[in-house]
């Protein structure tokens, strides 16, 4: 909505087009699902180990050994949110799951690239985006026609005829360009604007140890030499080992040696009287990225 009321600033917005659509998550998870098959769970009959034990034919997912003990391993980690669900677990040996522990998989199996590809062949789609679009669907209509614009909704198949009669290939920026009710299209671009948000800080002003007491206290002023964190700056240094000309978002301190993050990694210490800046931080981070269709 913040993006809606941007665009409607800067261009003469007429009508929203929106696809207002419910995702089948259970057929997402299993294309032939039919009939009765919704009313089971993708468990039904089965016990978790056994299923698990069938499922992988009662082998370690990553080295194949069998006639071993197996542990219960995620996928993802739950450290890194990974969930309890059948589709986010596997069977791992022990050496395995001990040398795994809490590693993402793609970096585990980062030297093996065809037991990462198997491994991940079984896993089942992820569902966060489904449920969040399913779920706030509705609010996003009404908020939509609070605006007083226009509101045309369709489906996904819509966007999908649209598409098709334009010859557009497949993209999630093509898509959204082909949603609603149109009569043509065009042109569509060769590069594309991303914008990520990124949130405007905190209002907690201490951090907290394990026990959750706090350990530190945070400054009440976020301004430092006329900076913020998050703030879009370029910084030329003429020696050290970080000389060159570095963009990227800034991290002040009050010292007046800031951190810079940048695509090709975070440089540490640059003194504020180098640094230059391009763009206040407004909660986004915005990249510029080729139109990449897929087949």
């Amino acid at each position: 909505m913040s993006w809606v009321s941007r665009l409607q600033r800067w261009a003469p917005v007429t009508a929203v087009h929106v696809e207002r659509v419910a995702f089948d998550t259970q057929l997402l998870q299993d294309p032939t699902i039919a009939g009765r098959g919704y009313q089971h769970g993708e468990l039904a009959g089965y016990e978790l180990r056994e299923y698990l034990l069938e499922k992988w034919g009662r082998t370690c997912a990553y080295c194949g050994t069998s006639g071993v003990p197996l542990n219960l391993d995620h996928i993802r980690p739950r450290s890194s949110g990974g969930s309890d669900r059948v589709s986010n677990l596997t069977l791992a040996c022990i050496p395995c799951n001990q040398s795994k522990g809490s590693q993402p998989i793609e970096v585990f199996l980062a030297d093996r690239p065809l037991v990462l590809a198997r491994v991940l062949a079984h896993a089942k789609k992820p569902l966060h985006d489904a449920a969040a679009v399913s779920s706030t669907r509705w609010a996003l209509w009404r908020a939509l026609t609070a605006t007083g614009l226009p509101v045309r909704t369709a489906s996904g198949g819509r966007t999908k005829w649209n598409r098709h009669r334009t010859g557009a290939p497949k993209s999630h920026t093509l898509d959204a360009l082909h949603v609603g009710v149109l009569a043509h299209v065009t042109g569509w671009p060769a590069q594309v604007l991303v914008a990520a948000a990124t949130g405007r800080g905190t209002y907690a002003r201490t951090r907290s140890n394990k026990y959750g007491f706090p350990r530190l206290r945070l400054p009440r002023t976020k301004l430092h030499h006329g900076f913020q964190t998050g703030d879009l700056v370029r910084a030329v240094l003429v020696k050290g080992v970080h000389r060159g000309t570095h963009v990227g978002r800034v991290a002040v301190r009050s010292t007046g040696k800031f951190n810079i993050r940048t695509t090709a990694g975070l440089v540490q210490g640059t003194h504020h009287r180098h640094v230059r800046l391009l763009q206040r931080a407004d909660g986004w981070a915005y990249t510029r990225q080729p139109e990449q269709p897929t087949t």
